[in-house]
């Protein structure tokens, strides 16, 4: 089988890195082609990936819809040599555009319930996409659920082993106590008019009095966080996660990261209470807290520091997670494999929970 795997943003390269090494094993070609975002070069480039470049949406929302057109010709120009028999992407709208002009199917993962602009672009030309169970909408006959989360792709225990060896590099050790804090700049199309922390010198001040604070940033920090800002190569950066004391930040990725991981996890931002990961991980396994105000999170991240047994009962808590979810690199290996049939399967029995772990109408 010839797959195209499209890279938008720097996790979906951790998304589907798995997926890619599986599916080569097994003796299929894989074509990638990445957007130019953040670091998304960096890590395709760090973890010995070959790609084709295809540029960036832009950072207005504006420019991204204008360059659409742009990058599915970038697109089509790279793959058709390629003689693609299948596309992939995690909300991709170029390969679901460019999918749909070869008449390819297109297979696409997706979590982000209020990124309402990109489903309108590329849910009508896909023809399947893979949500996690507990995902809040719902896309029709393409749509399939799993009993599993997209970070599991890469962070379930048969993905990924942690490495100590990444506070070396910092001047850590497994017993220190830290916090990690991750800033976003707010550009994506569906973080268009949305915030987090409001007060970032404060926040830090607040929580450096329970140990060292490490900041992770897209954009520019005010001079006084320099200091904490830090320069890890960034396919190492769950591992810094797996040991830290704290997870805070308006990451949304990270947040559900570090509770998949066992570390406790604070998410700050105007979309708290609307993705339905954040609320089971929440809710269902009291893995991660969301919060609109710093002053709460403050509050809450002040109680998790000061407790010394946290740590222990956050491993405890996910392990019961992945106890009860699914290796979803297995399901993805699984499903692209036996598509069309899996896709089928799901229509002719709704309610049918098979043994790869999915679920093919929502248990609620």
């Amino acid at each position: 089988m010839r797959i195209v795997v499209d890279i938008n943003h720097p996790a979906h390269v951790h998304y589907f890195k798995n997926f890619i090494w599986e599916m080569e094993r097994r003796g299929h070609e894989l074509l990638i082609t990445a957007s130019e975002k953040e670091i998304s070069y960096t890590l395709l480039d760090n973890y010995g990936f070959s790609y084709v470049k295809i540029g960036n949406y832009g950072r207005s929302l504006i420019q991204k819809f204008l360059n659409i057109p742009w990058l599915d010709q970038k697109m089509y120009r790279a793959v058709k040599p390629f003689h693609p028999d299948l596309f992939m992407g995690f909300g991709s709208i170029r390969a679901a555009h460019v999918s749909k002009i070869l008449s390819k199917p297109c297979i696409a993962l997706d979590d982000t319930e209020h990124a309402k602009w990109e489903h309108m672009l590329y849910v009508p030309f896909t023809d399947a996409i893979l949500t996690p169970a507990c995902f809040k909408k719902e896309f029709g006959n393409k749509h399939v659920r799993y009993n599993g989360y997209t970070e599991l792709q890469y962070l379930h225990p048969n993905q990924f082993t942690p490495d100590p060896g990444v506070l070396n590099g910092i001047g850590l050790t497994k017993d220190d106590r830290f916090t990690v804090i991750r800033f976003v700049s707010w550009q994506a199309s569906h973080d268009m008019r949305q915030y987090g922390v409001r007060d970032r010198v404060g926040l830090v001040k607040e929580l450096e009095q329970y140990g060292q604070v490490l900041i992770t940033s897209e954009g520019t920090l005010q001079p006084q966080l320099e200091k904490n800002k830090i320069y890890i190569p960034p396919e190492k950066l769950h591992d810094l996660l797996f040991y830290a004391t704290l997870y805070l930040g308006e990451g949304g990725t990270m947040a559900s990261e570090a509770a998949m991981l066992g570390t406790p996890s604070i998410y700050v931002s105007s979309l708290a209470g609307t993705m339905g990961n954040f609320i089971e991980l929440e809710e269902t396994y009291d893995l991660l807290y969301s919060f609109t105000d710093d002053d709460a999170a403050i509050i809450k991240a002040k109680q998790i520091l000061g407790d010394t047994s946290s740590k222990q009962n956050w491993r405890r808590k996910r392990d019961r997670l992945l106890d009860e979810k699914i290796d979803t690199t297995a399901f993805l290996v699984w499903f692209v494999e036996n598509y069309p049939r899996s896709l089928s399967d799901k229509k002719q029995q709704p309610d049918k929970q098979c043994q790869h772990g999915y679920i093919l109408k929502d248990p609620s």
